[in-house]
């Protein structure tokens, strides 16, 4: 299990954001995408701003970097 919070690009669609949660909490990447899509039209769940703000605060990870993938 990885230990770091961080944005991994090899299994990104966007930044990275939702693929590095998922394998930070060791579930599959597409319920935390899907986490925030359903949380973008929701007016008191800032999804869109909390992403955007955890792919700047996020540091990427390392190139060539052996983790196991979740899907």
């Amino acid at each position: 299990m990885n230990n770091r919070l961080e944005r991994i690009s090899d299994e990104a669609i966007l930044g990275g954001v939702c693929a590095g949660i998922a394998r930070y909490f060791g579930i599959n990447r597409t319920v935390v995408r899907l986490l925030f899509l359903i949380g973008i039209p929701l007016p008191g769940f800032p999804a869109f701003l909390i992403y955007i703000i955890l792919w700047i605060a996020m540091p990427k990870q390392p190139q060539g970097a052996s983790v196991n993938s979740l899907t």
